[in-house]
């Protein structure tokens, strides 16, 4: 009859029915990641589709890995006779520590394992790095693409190559096998933001003169 109307599912029934989506939704998207992260590993070996091109990713990978890095920078640091230099180079110091603490802590709370396809034989590892996500390198290359561009007078040739370097350095870690693509794309959201945060913290003699009084 008209005054009958559909009984209400159960509250217990309507809590169900939405994980099961959101469930079947994330493992999708995660099967997709897997597997176009694989089909782009094309130098993830010698036997690899680009495996001749493998040496020249590795090289690329140096490029971003963060002990160049913290050593070039630091090196810079004590070098340096120019108090404005000091101050840009203390923090790309700090952006770069940043950078390894909030990656290691990461990847230890995410704990997801690296591709089946890659072969551990990365430049400098430590525990943490047998994990995935995110990767360290994106969000090195994100942070130090944008600390660059905003601190450093460059012609406009040498920002766009800083930018290609940024991404070159990203979408190596899905060739060589290192990482799938969420890992990466997460990580330049990672870097990104982690810029933000060293804008705001930004050292200077007036606020961090003791750390100053060294250099």
């Amino acid at each position: 009859s008209s005054g009958a109307a559909a009984a209400p599912l159960p509250e217990e029934d309507c809590m169900k029915l939405n994980p099961s989506f959101v469930g079947i939704a994330l493992s999708s998207l995660l099967a997709i990641d897997l597997w176009a992260s694989k089909r782009l590993g094309v130098c993830a070996g010698e036997g690899s589709a680009w495996g001749s091109a493998r040496p020249l990713m590795k090289v690329i990978e140096v490029s971003g890995h963060g002990i160049p890095w913290l050593l070039g920078t630091f090196y810079g640091l004590c070098q340096s006779d120019s108090s404005a230099a000091r101050e840009v180079l203390l923090n790309l110091l700090f952006a770069l520590l940043l950078d390894l603490v909030m990656v290691a802590v990461v990847k230890g709370l995410v704990k997801r394992p690296r591709p089946t396809h890659n072969k551990m034989d990365m430049f400098v590892t430590i525990s943490v790095d047998k994990y995935s996500f995110p990767s360290g390198h994106a969000t090195r290359a994100a942070l130090v693409c944008r600390f660059v561009l905003r601190h450093l007078v460059l012609a406009v040739p040498l920002r766009v190559l800083v930018v290609l370097w940024a991404l070159i350095v990203s979408i190596s870690r899905v060739m060589l096998g290192r990482h799938n693509m969420t890992d990466v794309l997460f990580g330049l959201l990672l870097g990104y933001a982690l810029y933000g945060v060293v804008e705001h913290c930004w050292l200077s003699p007036a606020t961090a003169p003791a750390l100053f009084a060294l250099w």
